[in-house]
């Protein structure tokens, strides 16, 4: 059971930064193969599944609370009145595309637990799908796919879940939390003043303060350089959402990266950058850089898992005016490791510690001018999750494709997971403004396509060699998990 906690700055930022057209919420699509021999489980058992699993999410029985006079971000508190069935719903089509429209048009009721799963018993192909959403300030992208790893289990038939004592906290009153609120803002300052002055005492300590200052001014800097707004991708958003799915081998990937040296996240940059060429080329729109905002995972340097955002950014130009997909992924690879060289990862962690320490207000509205389309055209996330098969109920995952939240005035998000030897990539865009995401999602298999055909010619024994181009592979038929390897 997690006790009363206070939203974290960053997480409150993602508050700050909903509006009725811009619903921000992460989430997955996901398809499950039923079990051979037995028979495929019910809505009921699904629901009864996610319900008993409950206990290894804690936050998921929260809701958040506000504090008054809104000096602080709201608080986490025990949802007395939780009913599972407003949270578990049958999805609203037996096609996984339609489903998912109808899920991530609808933003997430804040007088609840912040999230929502739609269960399509069969799809048209007799799979199972399962759409899922949580609020970003629930969660970030690792931490949803951690979340949606703790429905699943490694084996399909797994030790069933010790009972759930769970009983509600009392709900802390208004005048408790604006207590609270008042004496964690106090001991904060302190902190901070204690820690800047323990570093002036320190040669060490004065050396390393002076180095996180240039990392982060150096993020500040890079958030500050003005985008060059795009008509396709920067227009204003309705609250229409579609999904554009691409599967892939995660093997072809790790091929790519290997023949040029570089990055599966580089890969997916460059893939991403060829894409967006070829959808501004086919929109009769000027074909410039793009700036890209890149989630970064910091858990690694914080030290283990946690629920909440634990995340940094990094911004990349996407190379989208060089005409050549290796061109363009040796730019990337040039930018990724100069910003890598300069730590701006951990700079922009340091510039979002330094915003932490403004009032809640003005931190609402820094988030705002952060999130602009200004600050960059489009979120490209890697996402990983587990390389084993994973299995709900008996049933295999086969395929699930992430959703990465649209600010105001943002069209488009990819976002890529790597989960049991697949890469899937979700193309989250606005209906209204890209009705076309399909083809854009299609663009970005043929970038994969010219890759793989650059990297199979650099490993080529002998020159002259023909280099079969490989097949094409339409959205959403991938071979199950295990049978492409984990890579």
């Amino acid at each position: 059971m997690l006790p009363e906690t206070r939203l974290s700055p960053l997480d409150a930022a993602f508050l700050a930064v909903e509006s009725p057209t811009a619903h921000m919420h992460v989430g997955w699509a996901a398809t499950f193969r039923p079990p051979q021999g037995r028979s495929a489980p019910t809505f009921e058992e699904l629901r009864d599944h996610i319900g008993a699993r409950l206990s290894r999410a804690p936050r998921y029985r929260q809701r958040l609370k506000r504090v008054p006079f809104g000096i602080s971000p709201p608080y986490w508190v025990d949802d007395e009145g939780f009913e599972l069935a407003r949270h578990v719903v049958p999805a609203a089509s037996d096609d996984l595309g339609e489903a998912v429209e109808a899920s991530m048009s609808e933003p997430l009721p804040k007088d609840r637990p912040l999230w929502q799963i739609s269960v399509a018993e069969r799809l048209h192909d007799r799979r199972i799908g399962i759409v899922g959403k949580a609020h970003h300030s629930m969660v970030d992208g690792i931490a949803a796919v951690e979340l949606a790893s703790l429905l699943l289990d490694p084996g399909a038939d797994p030790d069933s879940p010790a009972a759930d004592p769970w009983h509600p906290r009392p709900e802390p009153t208004g005048a408790e939390l604006l207590i609270r609120a008042s004496v964690a803002r106090t001991w904060e300052r302190l902190r901070f003043a204690a820690g800047a002055v323990e570093a002036l005492s320190s040669t060490k300590r004065l050396a390393r303060l002076a180095g996180g200052a240039g990392s982060a001014a150096r993020a500040l800097a890079d958030a500050a350089r003005p985008a060059r707004t795009s008509t396709a991708l920067n227009a204003p958003n309705s609250p229409r959402r579609h999904l554009g799915t691409v599967a892939r081998p995660l093997a072809e990937l790790k091929l790519i990266k290997t023949a040029f040296g570089t990055t599966i996240n580089d890969v997916l940059l460059a893939a991403c950058a060829g894409a967006a060429r070829r959808h501004l080329e086919a929109r009769g729109e000027e074909v410039r850089p793009l700036k890209a905002m890149v989630p970064v995972d910091m858990r690694a340097a914080e030290g283990g898992p946690g629920v909440g955002n634990r995340i940094s950014f990094m911004f990349c130009d996407l190379p989208c005016d060089l005409g050549d997909p290796a061109a363009r992924l040796h730019a990337i690879r040039e930018q990724t490791a100069s910003r890598k060289r300069a730590e701006q990862p951990s700079g922009g962690d340091a510039l979002l510690r330094l915003v932490s320490q403004v009032a809640y207000p003005l931190h609402r509205l820094a988030s705002r001018v952060v999130a602009s389309p200004r600050a960059f055209n489009l979120v490209v996330s890697n996402i990983p999750g587990p390389p084993e098969p994973m299995y709900m109920c008996g049933c295999r995952l086969d395929e699930a494709y992430p959703v990465v939240p649209l600010a105001d005035h943002h069209a488009l998000s990819i976002g890529m997971a790597t989960i049991g030897g697949g890469a899937f990539f979700g193309l989250y865009a606005d209906r209204e403004t890209l009705p076309d995401i399909d083809r854009m999602a299609t663009a970005l298999d043929v970038e994969l396509d010219a890759l793989l055909v650059e990297a199979a010619a650099r490993r080529a024994p002998a020159v002259g060699n023909r280099v079969r181009k490989p097949g094409r592979r339409a959205p959403r038929h991938v071979a199950p998990p295990a049978a492409v390897g984990a890579g």
